[in-house]
């Protein structure tokens, strides 16, 4: 099976990443933080360790921080739903937005009456910060940006983005589930607020692992409360963090594995991956051209987008050629609306969806050409 859906979630994983799971299920799968023996000592250093790695990757003021959820959507939703919003608020947002922010702040329009203007990319396909700042009114408390598009990988440039927030006085959540792994992110350097990311997409750590960072205390109220191992004689849920945001027992398999995800990363540099990820997108969409019926979306300045390539093929609908690359040719894609609809609102594909392709760090030149040997076999098959 050849892979190209790294932008749902990575594979293969590194084999660190199974070997970190592995011992922590089997030599201290213990409560971390709950109990003062050994293996819940143990555990607990495990998941202080992976939030010190966090913490380092992406300059974050300190490792109390940094909060693991079970993945991006809970991590955002807690950025969102616990926002101390008043009715008549208002926040930015984008078309490029994947449901886990549309959907939560829908919710909040629904349930405290907030607004919402959700900005469209120019004729380049990009959000641009002149179209951001002219957004920003009196009113509005929140920008929340992915960095870049699940759908087109479209990027954000962060840094002015966030300079214009600063000087409104907007505090700005930056969903980096498509860039975390790939993109140097530094919250501090590039003026990030509230940063949010799976751990199972290019930072090669598994399923069931999430992140939120606050650069400050927002006063965001905790979205789940219940036990944290420490202060138990409270009945309301400790200040302290991380414990405030994180109730329950934390998943340390998988927070160890994120941390073996992220010592991968360090080892290949971010710098490496980008421009190894930019190779094979720029191979694609060269010999793309040269197939009949095949239209790809996105920016044509690689530069300013992520290697997520989507495209429709004259003849099939999204779903019916991923089958056929699945079946027939052993190559996993991504069909539909990649719970993106604005974005496909924007293209003006909602109807049929599109195939989507995403590249990591293990992809290969041979294997985008098989690709591309395949898109051409389909398209004569059914464009003559």
């Amino acid at each position: 099976m050849i892979y190209f859906d790294h932008a749902a979630s990575s594979y293969p994983k590194p084999k660190t990443v199974a070997d970190a799971m592995c011992e922590a299920v089997s030599q201290y799968s213990a409560n971390p933080g709950r109990g003062g023996h050994q293996l819940a000592e143990r555990a607990r250093s495990a998941v202080e360790e992976a939030r010190k790695k966090v913490a380092l990757l992406f300059e974050a003021p300190s490792s109390k921080h940094v909060w693991f959820y079970q993945n991006a959507t809970m991590a955002l939703n807690q950025a969102l739903v616990g926002f101390p919003f008043q009715a008549g608020d208002h926040v930015v947002a984008t078309s490029f937005e994947h449901n886990s922010i549309i959907r939560p702040l829908e919710k909040l329009a629904n349930e405290k009456q907030i607004a919402i203007t959700y900005l469209e990319p120019n004729e380049e396909g990009l959000i641009t910060v002149a179209a951001i700042e002219a957004a920003i009114t009196p009113n509005t408390r929140l920008l929340a940006v992915s960095h870049a598009s699940n759908v087109t990988g479209a990027l954000v440039p962060i840094q002015e983005v966030s300079t214009v927030a600063k000087s409104k006085n907007v505090v700005f959540l930056l969903d980096a589930s498509q860039t975390a792994g790939t993109v140097s992110i530094h919250m501090e350097r590039d003026g990030i607020d509230l940063l949010a990311f799976a751990g199972h997409k290019s930072l090669l750590g598994p399923q069931g692992t999430g992140v939120l960072i606050s650069k400050k205390d927002f006063q965001l109220t905790p979205l789940v409360v219940g036990g944290t191992g420490s202060h138990s004689e409270l009945p309301h849920q400790p200040l302290n963090w991380p414990d405030r945001y994180e109730a329950g027992t934390l998943n340390t398999p998988g927070i160890a594995g994120l941390a073996a995800g992220i010592d991968e990363i360090n080892r290949m540099g971010l710098e490496s991956i980008w421009e190894h990820e930019q190779s094979l997108m720029e191979k694609f969409l060269k010999e793309t051209k040269q197939i009949t019926g095949l239209t790809v979306f996105g920016p044509d300045d690689l530069t300013q987008r992520v290697a997520v390539i989507p495209f429709s093929l004259d003849g099939l609908e999204s779903h019916e050629l991923a089958m056929v690359l699945d079946e027939h040719y052993q190559i996993a894609v991504r069909a539909g609306l990649h719970c993106s609809p604005k974005t496909h609102e924007v293209l003006h594909t909602s109807e049929a969806g599109l195939v989507r392709v995403s590249f990591g760090p293990y992809n290969t030149i041979k294997e985008v050409d098989q690709l591309i040997k395949a898109l051409k076999e389909i398209s004569q098959a059914f464009n003559g």
